[in-house]
């Protein structure tokens, strides 16, 4: 047997649950019954799509910082060439083919370094920042006697 409640509703929502029964194979039990299921499958969709709002909330954190790195990488390349093109010497002509074929035997080494890099899972760049950082840490805690002890101001 199902228990039986007695909630006080609103005079609007009471006519529309009364003119809802009328129709056939419907009860006021089976309306308030419907709804009250569809509220609770109403609630479980929002908590998915809570879920759903979060995870693309975290994505598009991670794709800001890809969009940054990226930025900080083609910066990085183009203040590279520029310096390059801007401080290279022309080559003499006589020697063309000797300069080429150092530069392949240099590319050469630093296509592997790099892949030696990424296996090895060093991050040049990434290990540059972090001493960087570092070394604006210590400069902004203030000056250490020499046996590592902060010196009194």
């Amino acid at each position: 047997m199902k228990p039986r409640i007695q909630p006080y509703i609103s005079p609007e929502n009471y006519h529309s649950l009364k003119a809802m029964a009328k129709r056939p194979g419907l009860s006021e039990s089976v309306i308030v019954d419907r709804a009250l299921t569809a509220y609770r499958a109403g609630e479980a969709e929002n908590q998915r799509e809570a879920a759903i709002n979060r995870r693309l909330d975290r994505l598009t954190r991670q794709f800001g910082r890809i969009e940054r790195d990226n930025l900080v990488l083609a910066e990085t390349l183009a203040t590279f060439v520029h310096y390059f093109l801007t401080v290279t010497p022309p080559v003499p002509a006589n020697q063309v083919e000797a300069a080429r074929a150092k530069g392949d035997m240099r590319f050469d080494l630093f296509v592997r370094q790099v892949a030696e890099a990424l296996r090895s899972g060093q991050r040049i760049l990434q290990n540059a920042v972090e001493d960087v950082t570092a070394d604006a840490a210590s400069l902004e805690s203030g000056p250490e006697r020499v046996d590592g002890e902060r010196a009194n101001a």
